[in-house]
């Protein structure tokens, strides 16, 4: 199973966002508190828009507590990462976790020192130190379910039909 996890997430729009990723793609959704938001807010409703009911999701007091409860394989998305995320194999059964660092801060470097052959960074010009974290958690779990060949995901509109169109 592919899993985001958000450690300490700042924006509501964000969250919002990565959960209708999340509804649309399977994925399980882990947020680590303290967030700065609360999850009834508007804005999450309205960049969530109905997914949410259909998001997966848990909620965790901290750090500690996510890892004592989720056996698998981390990787964890960085501006100080050295590899982009086409250079791993995610096709390994193990259960797959992307970890997020929060908005403004990122992911703390104690937790990435631990761990540095699984941090990548998502290539970009120079100039540019980062984007848009629901950006990247799509980027990451299109590459993921691209390895893995689309596992469950319909490959044609469902809703109103292949051959609307």
């Amino acid at each position: 199973m592919i899993h985001i996890c958000l450690y300490e997430p700042e924006i509501p729009q964000n969250t919002g966002n990565i959960m209708r990723t999340c509804a649309a793609t399977g994925c399980k959704l882990h947020l680590i508190e303290p967030l700065g938001f609360s999850l009834d807010i508007q804005a999450i409703r309205r960049s969530g828009m109905d997914y949410i009911q259909k998001c997966d999701y848990t909620v965790y007091p901290n750090w500690e507590a996510f890892v004592e409860k989720n056996p698998g394989q981390y990787y964890y998305l960085t501006r100080y990462g050295h590899k982009a995320p086409s250079a791993f194999d995610f096709t390994s059964e193990k259960d797959q976790y992307f970890i997020l660092g929060k908005e403004s801060t990122g992911i703390p470097l104690e937790i990435l020192r631990k761990d540095k052959e699984h941090c990548m960074r998502l290539p970009m010009k120079g100039n540019c130190r980062s984007l848009n974290l629901s950006n990247c958690a799509a980027i990451i779990v299109y590459e993921c379910l691209r390895q893995l060949d689309y596992p469950d995901l319909d490959r044609e509109e469902v809703i109103k039909g292949s051959d609307w169109l």
